[in-house]
């Protein structure tokens, strides 16, 4: 009679568990979507890390051609992508993409070119710890151009998701200050304070751009278009400010292999962007790369006889945390005809708050603008 009772207990109890597992899948959450969210951003972080490493190893050895480097990447998205749109018919081929959305993908490319050129400068005049605490600032603004021009609603956990995530960041930047790292160095921090800060706002704009345009129409079109004008824009600012430098190389296997490197690994990178922007949205992507540093600093230990503090295993600990709890539930969509309301306790704009929209759509895997 007690071993019936307490199967009865065993079987409710499991029962409850079952319940409360579907009614939170309901609520939007889902750990294969979780999983798969994290892995592409660890993926992706090791990509970055790549092209950092290369860019480390061109720099100890002179080699100072941004435009060149970034050439190299668009090259290799026309050639690919390019080829994958021209076999397409229709409204979808080459020349009706170009017809129809030519030159938002110009400016797009223009945009994304100009960024990448202004971070690489800004090492220039400023120090690694300014260019880390300015270039988080991606992060908001990413938030923000979300919110007013995709019409995403964010919830409390993606809020928490993200302070997580900045926290890490600054427990890295915190480690980089006690080893006395990126602390020196920069001839007019100013100028590349305000580099940085450009950069970073050109950055989100194109994060945000390419998140409608991938979830809008394709990632072969988005790529292919913004590496044939890319190419064309770095290409052109190449043979304008660097070709000097490039004859003056000495064009060994080693500088060679490192623009290889550099190529690939952005070319990579590029690519399954647009898949986890297909998939989550561009602060997702935002906040999967903060561990980018993580993996540059261990691959400084064996190449660059970096020291490494514990405050860096931490800083990984806390931003793939942050980025759990940002991913464990989709954001939503609100309503574009529904005005944007003011919140009474912050005198802010309120993003995430119950009290200013009501039930909205979630915003994974689609998105619908009116422009």
């Amino acid at each position: 009679m007690v071993s019936k009772s307490n199967d009865n207990k065993d079987f409710h109890f499991i029962l409850e568990v079952f319940t409360y597992l579907v009614h939170f899948r309901k609520n939007g959450f889902c750990f294969s979507r979780t999983f798969r969210s994290i892995a592409l951003g660890q993926i992706l972080s090791l990509c970055l890390c790549g092209t950092g490493v290369s860019s480390q190893l061109l720099s100890n050895r002179g080699v100072n051609a941004p435009a060149a480097q970034s050439f190299t990447n668009y090259f290799l998205l026309c050639f690919v992508y390019c080829i994958a749109l021209s076999c397409k018919s229709g409204e979808q081929g080459l020349l009706a993409v170009m017809r129809k959305r030519g030159f938002h993908y110009f400016l797009l490319a223009l945009i994304d070119v100009e960024a990448n050129y202004m971070i690489v400068s800004a090492y220039q005049f400023t120090n690694l710890t300014s260019i880390q605490l300015l270039d988080c600032s991606t992060i908001p603004m990413v938030l923000l151009l979300s919110w007013l021009f995709l019409s995403v609603r964010y919830l409390i956990s993606h809020i928490i998701g993200v302070c997580i995530c900045l926290i890490g960041i600054a427990c890295l930047i915190w480690a980089d200050i006690l080893d006395g790292k990126g602390t020196i160095g920069g001839n007019n921090r100013l100028v590349g304070d305000m580099l940085c800060l450009g950069g970073s706002l050109l950055y989100s704009i194109a994060n945000v751009s390419e998140e409608f345009l991938v979830k809008q129409h394709s990632r072969v079109e988005y790529l292919g278009m913004v590496g044939l004008f890319g190419s064309l824009i770095s290409g052109i600012q190449l043979a304008i400010l660097e070709h000097k430098n490039l004859a003056q190389l000495d064009w060994n296997a080693t500088t060679i292999s490192c623009f290889i490197l550099f190529a690939t690994s952005m070319f990579a990178f590029y690519s399954l962007v647009t898949v986890v922007l297909e998939k989550t949205s561009a602060l997702m992507f935002n906040l999967s790369i903060l561990t980018a540093d993580f993996y540059s600093l261990l691959f400084g230990l064996f190449l660059f006889k970096d020291t490494f503090h514990y405050l860096y295993f931490v800083s990984f600990v806390v931003v793939v945390t942050g980025s759990i709890i940002y991913s464990v539930r989709e954001t939503q969509r609100r309503d574009p005809n529904e005005p944007r309301r003011v919140c009474p306790c912050l005198f802010i704009c309120c993003c995430c708050c119950d009290c200013c929209f009501e039930e909205a759509e979630s915003t994974e895997g689609s998105v619908e603008v009116s422009i």
